[in-house]
């Protein structure tokens, strides 16, 4: 499975995590058939430390799925930075993530956006799957669907 960007979008998941670095970002995806079209960000608002962690409050996450139908969309998953850690999800993601939502982590490597990946959880949520992870180029020049790279 692949999860795609919108031209736009991979610079403003790394964007936001440069903004709060040295703490987590976190946000939603925002799309339509595996293509992303706009991200939406959230609080962090756990109770653990911004640093390390991040949190989705059902209040959010219901939000979230409201600007998704409001843009004609649908919540297809979620993303954060790993201030100073690898873009691979840890424990905590694992233990707190959901089927069928793709999640994006970006590494944020002393205030600079990295490498950025996508992942899925397992059926039994025993494990995650990375998801390849493209961006969608739009021709000018064309009246063609845009194509993925």
């Amino acid at each position: 499975m692949a999860i795609n960007l919108e031209p736009g979008i991979d610079e403003a998941i790394r964007a936001h995590g440069a903004e709060t670095y040295p703490n987590e970002c976190c946000g939603a995806l925002i799309g339509r058939d595996g293509v992303v079209t706009a991200t939406y960000a959230l609080p962090n608002t756990t109770e653990e430390g911004p640093r390390r962690r991040f949190l989705v409050r059902p209040q959010d996450y219901r939000e979230a799925e409201k600007r998704a139908t409001q843009m004609g969309g649908e919540l297809l998953g979620f993303y954060h930075s790993h201030p100073d850690h690898p873009a691979r999800p840890s424990q905590y993601d694992l233990d707190h993530a959901w089927p069928s939502f793709s999640y994006i982590i970006v590494s944020v490597m002393a205030g600079k956006p990295a490498d950025m990946t996508s992942w899925r959880l397992q059926e039994d949520r025993s494990a995650f799957d990375q998801e390849e992870l493209t961006n969608v180029q739009h021709d000018p020049y064309s009246d063609a669907a845009p194509t993925i790279h």
